[in-house]
């Protein structure tokens, strides 16, 4: 079973209807108990780092516990986000410590529109079962990006102003910048293609 991380993050009922239309029978787990329960997770997220972490604090331990013991995760936007060490969204904030590297603004000296918000194309870095099949753009809704400490986990990433990791991973730990349950076919695709890695 695939559990949607509910922790009054937004966006959460969009991502299990995504879900359920590519056949998947997912659940949203609000309690470390529905949490052990999973077979693999779905971290979705639209809002601010600190809040969502601190929304995220008593489900926390429970969710990393059964991520290191092999079992899949996938963070969506501020959800990849929180998969990270930190982030300096309006301070200095811990993130899961599940991939080593940071979150950070974009730069204001590149005469960049922030937030970066739409269609960007997808930029292969490495090979990987998750980007199977994947060509094409991607919905963007942004102000800060991350910064890992190996890039190796990059899977895919698109151009602005600076190379923003899209597509992120670390063995059972995967991420997606974008919103891929709003990203027409490509986008479906690539949740697609981690629902079938999860089985």
């Amino acid at each position: 079973m695939i559990g949607i991380i509910d922790y009054n993050a937004g966006n959460i009922a969009s991502v299990q209807k995504a879900v359920e239309k590519l056949g998947y029978d997912a659940v949203l787990v609000d309690s470390p108990e529905q949490i052990n329960a999973c077979d693999s997770y779905i971290l979705p997220g639209v809002g601010a780092f600190n809040q969502a972490m601190q929304n995220l604090a008593p489900l926390k331990d429970a969710l990393v516990t059964n991520v290191k013991s092999g079992k899949y995760l996938l963070g969506i936007c501020l959800g990849l986000q929180l998969l990270f060490d930190k982030s300096y969204e309006d301070g200095e904030y811990e993130g899961l410590h599940l991939i080593e590297g940071e979150v950070v603004r974009f730069p204001e000296d590149a005469g960049l529109k922030v937030p970066h918000m739409g269609w960007n194309k997808l930029v292969l870095d490495r090979d990987d079962e998750l980007a199977r099949g994947i060509d094409g753009h991607v919905y963007f809704v942004h102000s800060y990006y991350v910064k890992p400490a190996d890039s190796s986990c990059i899977v895919m990433h698109a151009e602005y102003g600076v190379d923003v990791p899209a597509v992120v991973r670390n063995d059972n730990v995967v991420g997606m910048q974008f919103h891929p349950e709003k990203s027409s076919n490509v986008g479906m695709k690539l949740l697609l293609n981690y629902l079938e890695m999860c089985l």
